[in-house]
């Protein structure tokens, strides 16, 4: 483990079409450096406040792994869908929907528009950006330097621009937290001992370890639309030869599979368009991720960076190149590894391969709150999680940790430091976004976190309502005239259920509901904790739908149709006063009426 304050500077990338950045008439109100999801939905809530917003993007590409081949994005329950994440589905499902048919086999595959081909949500990414005239967007604008003034960032320099770009609040949503190092940010990278927090999932003693990396590449069985992978580059047979041991003795049964037992796992269900999303086998004799080669990446410069990539795309590409082509794979495997290629119709600019790594964990921001394995426990004797009533997201998965080292050899050997935590869905305090000593920056993907804690917070819509809250953050911030840790977290709140984001997981009131905004509000400050006693099995879900998908939480209803009776009534009250609410007059009440009756006192 290591706490910084510094930073390697990435090297030079012409700005977008080679359009040089000239000194800005005026200071954009916002600038966010990461196009990722969680950037783009930075972006659009802070547009949405009708702040004048310039969005940086390192590469070519926006919408980073969402874009990049991770379309299987990683959640639990429909119930906990939520806010800007929501948005986004709602829209893909349109998308398949309008041109394929509602009753179309498409339709049916983006299980309600949450998996979708990447082209796909590049498209609704940039319609979402579209609508935002606010949003300036650039591409390939990798950030050079960062200059601050005393506790605020005054302006930062990107690659190919000669003028620095000024803003009145800046939000890094890169994977790595490049900016908010290069402006000096305390921030870790490794894992801390299991004393610092009393962690059960930590090692005893801190180290250097990251979780591993690997590409979520696309790929189909679809003759029309199959690429066949080419030798790359660098290929070496020895590399690869150790896999056929395994092969012959049993413990590979397939080459693509799920969840276990193959090399490729092709997520389930598949995507539209008879495409797959392929990952890291969990707990197999044979990974993609390679946890120790990445080690430099976080603080790397981008030939480092460059050199883990090709690295990793080499072990992918030569690993299944092998097993389609070379003679001593029996045959059996090597049939079946034909029928599957890269899908024609994505990344045509960069072979028909992601065009980024799946940068699972960086550099962790050291700010006003630090996200731990704590944080997501169970509250004492209740279904619910610990309660966080500056809540501005909610996350609804795990604890999961693909691996930090590797013992053994590549083929056979074992990932170590690799976990799967079941957990009930937990709340995200505003002090995870906010550093401790830099009064004009938000940070809602290199988060303020232990190891641990980000394995619960490091999945692709959770970082969208993270960065949803750090733009409407931003927002207020400027309206307010205050430092970012002095935003006053109830309006955010307010900001964020006005929104459709939840900050409370209630698994019987959706967004859109009439009374969402009084529930997110009154579960926030407490008042559904202790309605439901922790089950045997924490963590328990609702029974299995199908993958990882399951039906909502035990003892997450708040069931606003049920009598209030006397006991929860006196609760409810007392709470009241204590938020500075009025309770509502008369005797006889549903929850729900309650609840509606409820005025500021």
């Amino acid at each position: 483990m290591t706490t910084r304050r510094r930073f390697l500077a990435a090297s030079v990338v012409a700005m977008d079409g080679g359009t040089r950045a000239r000194a800005q008439d005026r200071p954009y109100d916002v600038l966010v450096y990461g196009a990722t999801p969680a950037g783009i939905a930075a972006a659009c809530a802070a547009a949405d406040g009708g702040r004048r917003v310039l969005l940086l993007e390192p590469t070519a590409r926006i919408g980073g792994m969402v874009t990049c081949g991770l379309s299987h994005t990683d959640f639990r329950t429909f119930e906990g869908l939520n806010g800007f994440y929501l948005d986004l589905s709602r829209r893909s499902l349109a998308y398949y929907e309008s041109k394929y048919g509602k009753d179309s086999e498409q339709a049916r595959d983006s299980l309600f528009g949450t998996q979708c081909e990447p082209s796909v949500n590049l498209l609704m990414f940039e319609r979402m950006l579209a609508e935002r005239p606010r949003v300036e967007v650039r591409k390939n604008a990798r950030l050079d330097s960062v200059r601050r003034e005393g506790a605020r960032i005054a302006s930062a320099t990107f690659a190919g621009s000669r003028a620095p770009v000024a803003a009145r609040l800046f939000i890094d949503a890169t994977y790595e937290g490049d900016l908010m190092a290069a402006a000096g940010v305390e921030y870790r990278v490794g894992r801390e001992g299991r004393t610092e927090f009393g962690e059960s999932l930590a090692p005893e003693k801190p180290d250097g370890q990251l979780q591993g990396y690997n590409f979520r590449l696309s790929a189909t069985q679809v003759p029309e639309n199959r690429v066949t992978p080419r030798r790359p580059a660098g290929y070496r047979r020895e590399d690869f030869a150790g896999v056929l041991p395994l092969l012959a003795d049993g413990r590979i049964e397939r080459v693509f599979g799920h969840p276990k037992d193959c090399i490729f796992k092709a997520q389930v269900p598949r995507l539209p368009n008879r495409k797959f999303d392929i990952n890291d086998v969990s707990n197999c004799p044979v990974r993609l991720s390679l946890p120790g080669e990445n080690l430099k990446w976080p603080d790397g410069d981008e030939a480092t960076r460059r050199r883990i990539f090709e690295e990793h795309l080499l072990w992918h590409v030569g690993l299944l190149w092998f097993l389609q082509n070379d003679s001593a794979v029996p045959a059996k495997f090597r049939d079946e590894a034909r029928e599957w290629g890269w899908c024609r119709d994505e990344f045509a600019d960069s072979d028909h391969l992601p065009p980024q790594l799946y940068v699972r964990e960086a550099r962790r921001m050291r700010g006003m709150h630090v996200y731990t394995e704590n944080d997501t426990a169970h509250a004492p004797g209740d279904a619910r999680s610990i309660l966080h009533r500056d809540a501005v997201a909610i996350g609804d998965y795990s604890h999961n940790c693909h691996g930090s080292s590797h013992e053994g050899p590549r083929f056979g050997g074992r990932h170590t430091g690799e976990f799967y935590k079941p957990i009930p869905p937990y709340q995200i305090p505003y002090g995870v976004l906010v550093p401790r000593d830099v009064e004009n920056l938000l940070v809602p993907v290199a988060a303020s976190s232990s190891h641990v804690g980000f394995c619960a917070l490091r999945l692709e819509p959770i970082w969208m309502s993270m960065g949803q809250a750090a733009g409407h953050a931003a927002h207020l911030a400027i309206e307010e005239r205050a430092v970012v840790r002095r935003v006053p977290v109830p309006r955010l709140q307010a900001r964020l259920w006005a929104a459709g984001a939840a900050t409370f997981y209630a698994s019987d009131v959706a967004p859109g509901n009439v009374d969402f905004e009084r529930v997110q509000r009154w579960g926030t400050a407490g008042g559904f904790h202790g309605l439901a006693p922790k089950p045997s099995e924490p963590g328990s879900r609702g029974k299995n739908k199908l993958g990882q998908y399951h039906e909502a939480f035990l003892g997450h209803a708040v069931e606003l149709g049920k009598p209030l009776d006397d006991e929860l009534r006196a609760r409810w009250e007392r709470l009241a006063r204590e938020t500075g609410f009025r309770s509502p007059a008369g005797r006889t009440f549903t929850r729900g009426e309650w609840l509606r009756g409820l005025r500021r006192g």
